[in-house]
């Protein structure tokens, strides 16, 4: 065999032992495939709600109420008659569409704030922070909790009280990784080929401070579905008959002493379970992002 024919061989052999994307994504990185997949499956059902139940989830049946799961009913219905199933389905919609909305403004702000402080300093750092400094001295559920009370209840309330709380550890996150990179040599290089202060700031300097503020993004994601669903089961939050996780187990628990448990176990279970998949991301991100350094 000529030697050309045994390096084809070889790299054949190579090619065909090569474990494929997926594998090797589960060798190297199984927290994020797996809470991928979890997440995956949550909003592709959240999405294809329409598809996957015919009830309306607000849809009272005062003839068919608290029924265990049947061929009409998968999971059963509530007091009222209504779907757990639908309700399930559409509460996910609800609940991780807000969820992920209520991140990407404090993001937003946060980052740009964190930027500028780390770029700057001075008093424009010292203003920044010590404003952060007073808020993170309320804790986050209660200063949530109080500004929804005097907001109202809604959407548009918990989107606000979760930005003016949930910015902070976004600026500080970038703040702290701007203030490295604005002390290196790829900083001076750009100062000394004339670039104005806007395209440093937003075209060198955020793209490359960005990652760790978007691994705890999915972190902020979690606490955003904790808020949300803890809002709705002490009737501060989404309001009624909108389905949410956090209304049903609020409707669920005067039933639990009786033996129903259902009503409120489904939905703490669909609470659980998406959480845990987006912490396995969070956790993959910021593993993908360390073997990258």
């Amino acid at each position: 065999m000529s030697e050309r024919e045994m390096t084809a061989t070889t790299a054949s052999g190579d090619i065909a032992r090569s474990p494929g994307p997926l594998k090797r994504l589960r060798r190297d990185n199984p927290q994020l495939l797996y809470g991928s997949l979890i997440v995956g499956v949550i909003v592709l059902m959240a999405l294809c709600a329409p598809l996957l139940t015919s009830y309306d989830p607000t849809a009272q049946d005062f003839m068919s109420t608290l029924q265990g799961p049947s061929a009409d009913h998968l999971l059963g219905t509530d007091n009222l008659g209504r779907d757990l199933w639908a309700r399930l389905l559409y509460g996910a919609r609800v609940d991780l569409f807000l969820a992920t909305i209520a991140v990407v403004l404090p993001f937003v702000i946060g980052s740009t704030l964190g930027a500028l402080c780390g770029y700057f300093g001075g008093w424009f750092d010292t203003i920044v922070m010590r404003i952060a400094d007073i808020v993170v001295a309320f804790p986050f559920y209660v200063l949530v909790i109080s500004l929804v009370f005097i907001l109202g209840n809604g959407v548009s309330s918990i989107i606000i009280a979760i930005s003016i709380v949930s910015w902070i550890a976004y600026a500080r996150i970038i703040r702290a990784e701007a203030m490295v990179l604005s002390s290196t040599n790829f900083m001076d290089a750009l100062h000394v080929g004339g670039l104005g202060v806007p395209r440093i700031i937003f075209r060198h300097l955020m793209p490359n401070v960005l990652s760790q503020g978007i691994v705890y993004a999915m972190s902020d994601i979690v606490a955003n579905i904790g808020v949300i669903v803890t809002l709705s089961y002490f009737g501060l939050g989404i309001v009624p008959p909108t389905p949410d996780w956090g209304n049903m187990m609020s409707e669920g628990q005067p039933f639990f002493a009786g033996g129903i448990y259902s009503l409120m176990l489904i939905p703490a279970v669909a609470v659980i379970v998406t959480s845990y998949g987006l912490s396995m991301i969070g956790d993959g991100l910021a593993t993908a992002l360390r073997v990258k350094r």
